[in-house]
């Protein structure tokens, strides 16, 4: 507690009182982040306005042995950026600037609070854009993008984040400045940029990441297309990839999800359907006029009660809006929910589907699908009343349910969300336990303290103390125990 004492007090000295916050008051706003079922107080929050202050506070931590967590939107839906109860938040908000913006080499430099679609932004006068495009795009910044390798509709087409980062220029936990590649498309030796992406913030915080701009596209055909049943829609999109279309996205929605859509913007979807698949096209005119007519072709074939084409920009837009609002849009229907994110074989999509009906009906919990069904990123989203005891382990049993299906029909556990805290006791799921060693042997690489978001990820070590809650919901449902 001393050491912790002595880090507060250096702190205290480096940056002003409204920038280093102490009072109960003012970290309760930090204690969560988008997974709210988990909170923690930390001891204090630096708000960093220069990359100098992060680095002074990054050597003043590793000085002490005290832990540290980056922090930007705190969108993070797998407890990623949940503090440290013995712990400091560095704030990265204020780090907003893009630094540079290079039309003819189409690269941008920015800084790691910059928000996603404010890249697109920038870049949208030359014809450019931004490809990675998750649901909180509108708010979510771009270290914590490159933090937990993001993706969104549009990674069928484009990949995720790390297919779009060239270079990073980071702070380790030891408080050493690295710089990763560089605005070259061409590297050679190991890809340790490609290694920083998705590692959740155990290696230390990015400071300047160097993004790879796209063309912006010549032209959308974005449609949906509404079922009587979610398997049929699961088919389409195997018929879809199978026929070697390659739409930008290919999104699925459940009854549930469009009835929370349709309740939060009106999107225009039909209320009877099981299941709504939005399709969209895009490239240059005469790739999307060829690829359009043997869209067409298949979804004729499908089954499809409901085709419905946007005819404009605007409906384009009201299509796209109603599935990305869905994941608040639940929040209609239930007062509280869990949104995983397990991946599962595009080919096992029906199946998996039904599998997820049958789980939830075992746990007695409704469950809404929403997810990115090109590459088989699952999103179900399960509603609990948090106010209810016990209500919560029980959407956890739930979704722990659903994790292990996918892991059994050699999927993944994570798409896009990351292992975080949430998902620490299913890694062993996926990797052997050499595996999962070398994991921490590259960790303590970069962090041997291990005080770089301590306690994420890994199924053993020190977890974060979870001071508001006390036991993890798995822990309460008697799914894992702790280490």
């Amino acid at each position: 507690m001393k050491t912790c004492n002595d880090v507060l007090r250096k702190l205290q000295r480096l940056l002003p009182n409204e920038r280093f916050l102490i009072d109960p008051a003012h970290l309760a706003a930090y204690e969560s982040d988008g997974l709210t079922a988990f909170a923690v107080r930390p001891r204090a929050v630096v708000i960093a306005e220069t990359p100098e202050e992060v680095i002074e506070t990054v050597r003043i931590c590793h000085a002490g042995n005290v832990p540290f967590v980056a922090r930007g939107s705190g969108t993070s839906l797998s407890g990623g950026s949940l503090p440290h109860a013995d712990g400091i938040v560095i704030a990265l908000n204020r780090l907003d600037k893009i630094l540079e913006l290079d039309p003819a080499g189409r690269v941008a430099v920015v800084q790691p609070g910059v928000i996603n679609l404010a890249v697109s932004a920038a870049a949208q006068p030359h014809g450019l854009q931004f490809a990675p495009d998750p649901s909180s795009g509108q708010i979510c910044t771009i270290g914590g993008n490159v933090a937990f390798n993001a993706g969104g509709a549009h990674c069928l087409k484009y990949g995720m984040t790390s297919n779009h980062v060239l270079g990073i220029k980071a702070v380790t936990a030891e408080g050493k400045v690295i710089e990763l590649g560089n605005a070259s498309t061409e590297s050679t030796g190991p890809d340790v940029t490609g290694l920083f992406c998705g590692s959740e913030g155990l290696f230390g915080i990015a400071l300047e990441i160097t993004l790879r701009l796209v063309p912006k596209p010549e032209c959308f055909h974005t449609l949906f297309a509404s079922y009587d049943s979610l398997e049929k829609a699961g088919d389409t999109v195997s018929e879809i990839i199978a026929s070697r279309l390659l739409p930008g996205a290919l999104e699925i929605m459940d009854k549930l999800a469009i009835e929370a859509a349709e309740a939060a913007v009106g999107a225009g979807y039909p209320l009877d359907s099981e299941a709504v698949l939005i399709v969209e096209l895009e490239g240059t005119r005469s790739q999307v006029e060829h690829d359009k007519e043997r869209l067409s072709d298949l979804l004729n074939n499908s089954g499809a009660e409901v085709i419905r084409i946007a005819g404009d920009d605007s409906e384009r837009a009201r299509i796209w809006k109603g599935r990305k609002s869905a994941f608040s849009a639940v929040g209609r229907l239930s007062p509280d929910f869990i949104v995983q994110d397990g991946v599962v074989p595009r080919r096992l999509l029906g199946r998996a589907l039904r599998e997820i009906r049958e789980i939830a009906e075992r746990h007695k919990v409704r469950v809404a699908n929403v997810f990115h069904a090109g590459d088989g990123n699952l999103h179900p989203l399960i509603m609990y009343d948090g106010r209810v005891e016990g209500a919560l382990e029980q959407g956890e049993a739930c979704a722990a349910e659903i994790v292990r299906m996918c892991t059994t029909m050699g999927g993944s556990i994570t798409g896009e969300h990351g292992v975080g805290m949430e998902k620490r006791a299913f890694l062993a799921d996926m990797y052997s336990q050499d595996d999962i060693d070398l994991m921490h042997r590259v960790r303590r690489g970069f962090d041997p303290k291990e005080i770089a978001n301590r306690g994420k990820m890994f199924p053993s070590g020190e977890a974060p103390s979870l001071s508001l809650y006390g036991l993890h919901p798995l822990e309460k449902a008697g799914i894992i125990s702790r280490e």
